[in-house]
């Protein structure tokens, strides 16, 4: 059966005085059936986040744009939005005063088959149905501890170096670009990309009944509002995008 595409995208400042978070999905201008969606966390003072964050996004949809399937794979499509950001945020600490870095996952949709990419915290989920099958690590020191088994979830969120990076965009290192994709595509299957300031407010299991249970659009207005009555005053920047696979509408053919 034919599948067709559910997608949101949506942001909240939280508690705070300035959106670092950046957020957008974008169809393929020539390509029928192809999107792209990409979220970044920024970080890095005044006004810094927010601009690295927005490199991430206008790196992406340049890219995405210009890409050409017969002579470039996914892969290295997503790892190239990845590494050309990162030396572009690189290089406007050298022409301001600020040292701005940002988190990234990047998401393209294509006929068949979906990829995508991230570095730092923000996280990509894969549910089918109410079932997480994959989620990307966090490139974080309390991910690493939790992966040597040292801390566990709970202990992950209340870590006092909880915000402290591994690896992200703007740093003396390149960027740690890890990669996964589905193919085929399947009814059922929904993506969230999303930045610390929602998902350290949900478990798994919950995200995933969300996802399931709700259209893109309910759910995103879900996660916003239960993430903001949750950080019950103290909330970070949010950012959501979601992408669902949905069986399309069987034709009605008018017989008379």
């Amino acid at each position: 059966m034919a599948l067709t595409i559910e997608t949101c995208v949506a942001t909240h400042i939280g508690d705070r005085r300035e959106q670092q978070d950046c957020v957008s999905l974008f169809a393929h201008p020539t390509r029928p059936g192809m999107l792209m969606a990409v979220l970044a966390d920024g970080m890095g003072g005044h006004s810094g986040g927010a601009m690295a964050a927005e490199q991430v996004v206008l790196k992406a949809k340049q890219s995405f744009e210009t890409y050409a399937p017969g002579s470039e794979t996914p892969e290295s499509l997503l790892a190239n939005i990845v590494q050309e950001a990162h030396v572009v945020i690189r290089l406007t600490r050298f022409t301001s005063e600020k040292d701005p870095h940002s988190t990234a996952v990047v998401l393209m949709l294509q006929p068949g088959r979906i990829d995508w990419a991230h570095c730092g915290d923000s996280r990509l989920y894969h549910f089918r149905g109410d079932r997480l099958l994959s989620r990307s690590l966090d490139h974080s020191l309390v991910g690493e501890l939790q992966r040597k088994g040292r801390i566990d979830e709970q202990g992950a969120l209340t870590h006092p170096q909880r915000n402290v990076l591994l690896s992200c965009l703007g740093s003396d290192r390149d960027p740690r670009v890890e990669h996964g994709k589905l193919s085929p595509l399947v009814a059922g299957d929904s993506f969230l990309l999303c930045s610390d300031g929602l998902w350290a407010y949900f478990p798994d299991a919950e995200l995933a009944r969300i996802l399931a249970t709700m259209s893109a659009r309910e759910a995103a207005r879900e996660l916003v509002n239960s993430a903001r009555i949750r950080a019950e005053g103290g909330g970070d920047n949010l950012s959501l995008a979601i992408v669902k696979l949905v069986d399309a509408p069987a034709k009605r053919y008018d017989d008379r």
